[in-house]
Parts: C-alpha cells; structure tokens; sequence
C-alpha cells in the first residue's frame, strides 16, 4: 500500500478574517497552556466573521494568529492578539477529533438533514460527521440549559482523498501540548499533505493502524533506500532512514518538538530537516557526523508505554506505564548530543540494530583513525587500528613510543575537559602502566575507541551484536 485513503476533513486550516464594527471576529475562545489544553474556539456567532468564512467551528484548536505561533501560548495571550491584531486577522486552526469536555457540546442523537441545517460541516465527534441543524431534538426542559438549541450531528462521509506514504511520517503529538494521543494519529506526506486526525475507537484497532501503516512507510522506505544505492559506490551505500522527533530546547528551558529525517550512508550519520529525494539532495544536510565518533544511547526509561503494553506494540515489560515516545540520544563530539523520538518499539529497535551495523561496517571499512594530540609539551599521534589496537608514536619523526591491543586496555579515565588516562597490562609483567593524553576532542576519541572495540569484540564473537540491543531485550521479554 502506497497510499492511505482518509476522510476529507482537513486537519489544519489557514482563514482571513476582517474584523467587524459590530461583533468584531465573531467568536469566542476558551482554554490555554495554563490549563494545560490548547486554546479552542468555544463559540462561533451566526452572521458575523468567522461564521461567514463557513470554516470556522466550535472546538477547532487555535495554532497561529497572524503568523505567530499560539499552541503553548496562555489564554490571556492569546485573547490579546486576536484582540490586537489588526482589521485583518489570519488565523490557523486544526481540527481537534477528541472535542475538550469543558466545551460541553451536545451529544444529540443522529436525525435527518432538515430544510434549515447549516451549510457548512463540522465534524465535532467522528470523521465525517455533518452538521445538522434539525430541532427536533432538544434538551430536557428541566433544567433549561443555554445549549438546549444547539444543533444535533448525524454520520455522514463527505469525501475521502489518498496520502502518499512514500517517505510520509506519522505524528500522535497533541496540538498545544508534548503528550502523545493513546488513540489517534495523523499520517503527513512529503508534500504536506495531512490525513487529518485519525480516531479509533479502541487501543487496539488505533494499535493496528498504527502498526499497519509504519509498515508500509517502511516497506516503501526501503525501495528508496534500494534505488538510492544503485547510485553510489559501495562504500556510500544507504543502511537506514526515516523520520524521527527531535526533542529541541529552547533558550527559557522550554521543550518542543521538531520532525526530523535521519540518515545512515556510508561513513556518516546525516540529519535533514526535509527527506533528500534525490543524490543532489544530499549535501544539503543540516548536519553531518563521521559514525566512528557518535554513540547511540537508548533512553531505558522512555522504552515501553501504555500503548505498547495494552496493544502489544512490541514492549511487554509490565514495569513501564509511561506513555511517552520511544527514545533515543546520538551524543557527538565535544558534549554534543541530539535527542530523538520514534512512534513504536519496533522502530527503535530497527535504529539501534541498523546504528551497531553501520558504525561496525565503518570501522572494519576505514580500518584505523589518527588523532593529533600532546602530553607534556610534545605534540604525538595516537592511531586506533582494528587490527593492531592502540599505538602512540612522535608526530614528526613517526617513531612509535608504545603500542597495546585492544585486550590490554583494562580501565580509563578523564577530567571532563581534554585529558584522558589509560591503563594498560603489559602482557611479560603483568603490571598495569599508565598512559596520559590530551586531546583537542576528548569525547570524539573516546566514542572512537568505543566503536572500534566492539566492532573487534563483534567480529569474533556473532552473538555480541544482539546481546548490546537494549531495546530487542525489552521486546522479548514477558
């Protein structure tokens, strides 16, 4: 499957609206970041501005007013803009499937469409439902209620279009907020276009969608990544890709989330803020790590949800209850490190596995790395070589000074800053000498000599790969 088929109710609208002399935009609004919702419109008055667009509707989640992002805003601030913005007010809105109880909209019974029903659809509890503006259901009598005259709503599909699932990402964030839906999501393409929110009646039928479609994303990932590789040379090859959430701080310590597209080709780690589509894409990356020297780190945890333990998504550790994302760190030199999220446990344990095999397949193709570094006042190299292990030699007449294998490297230490010491066990005395460096990237060499350490461990020993899999430990346990 290449496509998925979704109502046509779009999950996110851009409106102009022109402010009124009497009843001005012509809605209300209810809820903010205070109260940990997003801010909805709660009201929409017949007549005036935003019921004229026939796009607006009650419950649609505010995301943007004349281009400023609202979703973590306040109630107060967002009343301010819309109160401040102009004659013309441009806003963005998405379509929340699962209305906010505070609302209190009606839950009528569906009913036949009548000669005075609205002209314009608002699917407030099910895709495709219809607005209806049929009295004939009302509330009790006693006691009388302002929202006894509401509309009621019946069942009925509009229209329906296809996604492209080429390269598309799934997205279960909330609007406004950093949860994760436990019953929706929504699929975007690579044009941006968006299924809208997709419901579920059950965790476990949202569970299989949810699996159904990765699948397919995944499949068709995979012939990307097949026809890219018949483009490159064989050290340049592509071992996986796809889409993550990149868990951003911003400067008053706040966290958002950003998509974003990861690569592992050849020698390096790639992250885009857009899929490359092309070979020319590729230097284009927003940045670039030489895979010997970043570490992948499982966020224990992160690892297993609710999802994942009611639907079966692929953790059944009984342990974890939490909700959140799967998650994983890429540290990188100098202190750096990126964090990401994935949708299901499979998906992480498919990057843990494809990081281990492109880090290795690198180390066994480049076959050793020299680091400049000094001790001392004297400027040396120390060269890291797959087969010979570590060796320290003079920088400008190449002498050797000393030279250990992997095997006699029992134990290590550093500042934090530059300077590292390694304790090596000389195989004749059996006594343990010391060695001090330093180095101008001390994490860069040291995530270096990791890499290179396990690769040799995993290339006499097969069952070392899967026994470092964190996440597939997880995931085979009852």
């Amino acid at each position: 499957m290449s496509s998925v088929l979704v109502p046509a109710i779009a999950a996110q609208i851009t409106v102009t609206l022109r402010r009124q002399p009497v009843g001005g935009l012509g809605l209300s609004i209810k809820g903010g970041a205070e109260y940990k919702v997003p801010a909805v419109i709660s009201k929409v008055f017949k007549g005036h501005a935003a019921d004229q667009t026939g796009m607006l509707f009650t419950g649609d989640a505010v995301l943007q007013v004349n281009g400023i992002n609202v979703e973590n805003a306040t109630h107060e601030e967002v009343v301010h803009l819309l109160r401040n913005a102009g004659d013309e007010v441009t806003i963005s809105v998405e379509y929340l499937r699962k209305v906010p109880s505070f609302l209190k909209l009606p839950l009528g019974s569906p009913g036949p469409p009548s000669a005075h029903s609205s002209q314009a659809s608002s699917p407030l509890f099910d895709s495709g439902l219809h607005l209806n503006g049929s009295s004939s259901h009302t509330a009790p009598s006693s006691p009388p209620s302002p929202i006894a005259n509401e509309p009621k709503y019946e069942k009925r599909w509009l229209d329906a279009w296809s996604v492209p699932l080429s390269m598309a990402r799934i997205s279960r964030y909330r609007a406004g907020a950093e949860t994760l839906r436990p019953d929706a999501f929504q699929v975007v393409a690579l044009d941006g276009v968006s299924s809208g929110l997709l419901q579920f009646p059950s965790t476990q039928e949202h569970a299989g969608w949810l699996r159904a479609v990765s699948a397919n994303i995944s499949d068709l990932t995979l012939q990307t990544m097949e026809m890219t590789n018949k483009c490159c040379s064989p050290c340049e090859q592509v071992v996986h890709m796809g889409w993550v959430s990149e868990r951003l701080e911003e400067a008053d310590r706040s966290q958002t989330f950003r998509p974003t597209f990861l690569a592992l080709k050849g020698p390096s780690l790639y992250v885009f803020c857009t899929p490359p589509v092309s070979i020319l894409d590729w230097v284009r990356a927003e940045k670039t790590y030489n895979l010997c020297e970043v570490l992948f780190k499982v966020d224990k945890p992160q690892l297993p949800d609710a999802c994942c333990s009611c639907a079966n998504l692929g953790f059944r550790d009984p342990d974890f209850g939490d909700q959140g994302p799967h998650c994983f760190s890429v540290l990188v030199g100098r202190g750096g490190s990126h964090s990401f999220s994935v949708e299901l446990g499979s998906e992480l344990a498919e990057w843990e596995a494809r990081f281990q095999r492109a880090t290795f397949m690198e180390v066994q193709r480049t076959g050793s790395r020299t680091y400049v570094c000094s001790w001392r006042g004297r400027t040396l190299c120390l060269t890291v070589d797959f087969a010979l292990g570590f060796t320290c030699s003079d920088s400008r007449t190449k002498n050797v000074l000393w030279r250990y294998k992997f095997s006699q490297l029992k134990g290590s230490s550093d500042d934090g800053k530059g300077r590292v010491r390694l304790l090596f066990q000389n195989l004749d005395t059996k006594e343990i000498e010391t060695k001090e460096l330093e180095f101008q990237d001390l994490t860069a060499v040291l995530h270096c000599v990791h890499s290179f350490m396990a690769a040799k461990v995993a290339s006499v020993d097969a069952a070392f790969m899967d026994s470092q899999n964190v996440t597939r430990k997880f995931m085979h346990s009852s």
